[in-house]
């Protein structure tokens, strides 16, 4: 839970600034991830997670045209800085030669993570705008993650092999 956010205080206009600066923040982290797939030659993972990118995007536009609908160019009170990986993908879940399906689980991870910051975030907020609009977020995320786990299904098993035992270890320049 993002400690920098008074959620008791929450306007409808605060709740769509925070929603939108947290598909922007998991947006980036799956631009990321699909450099470092690139990098490391695993295009599968790429092409996940650029998937990714492009859903993040469609959310985030979404409860953008929303707001302006809303409340114009109203200025945000909301900062970046007053959450973290509420929906990001820990930095550390990129691993060289990722499978599909480790990305996959990866975005699940990141889907979880998603739903428990707006289940939790419910607990203190009073305004009923502000409550349904969370609650429909959280609504998405338990439907991202049934998407995901019915992408899952239709892949092979994890192999036996530990992808990172084929990584590299760090040489002098």
């Amino acid at each position: 839970m993002s400690r920098a956010i008074d959620y008791a205080s929450l306007t409808l206009m605060d709740a769509l600034d925070l929603a939108i600066l947290i598909e922007e923040e998991a947006k980036e982290r799956y631009e990321e991830f699909v450099d470092q797939m690139e990098l490391h030659h695993t295009p599968d993972a790429a092409a996940f997670f650029r998937l990714m990118v492009v859903n993040e995007t469609k959310h985030g536009m979404q409860l953008a045209e929303k707001r302006r609908a809303l409340f114009g160019n109203e200025s945000s009170r909301m900062r970046r800085e007053m959450l973290w990986d509420v929906e990001a993908p820990d930095y550390g879940e990129a691993r060289a030669f990722m499978s599909p399906r480790q990305a996959m689980e990866t975005a699940m991870r990141s889907e979880v993570k998603a739903h428990d910051f707006f289940a939790a975030a419910l607990d203190r907020i009073s305004d009923p705008d502000v409550r349904a609009l969370f609650e429909e977020l959280r609504e998405e995320e338990v439907e991202h993650k049934h998407l995901l786990a019915k992408e899952m299904a239709k892949l092979p098993p994890t192999p036996d092999v530990n992808p990172d035992d084929y990584a590299d270890e760090p040489v002098a320049q």
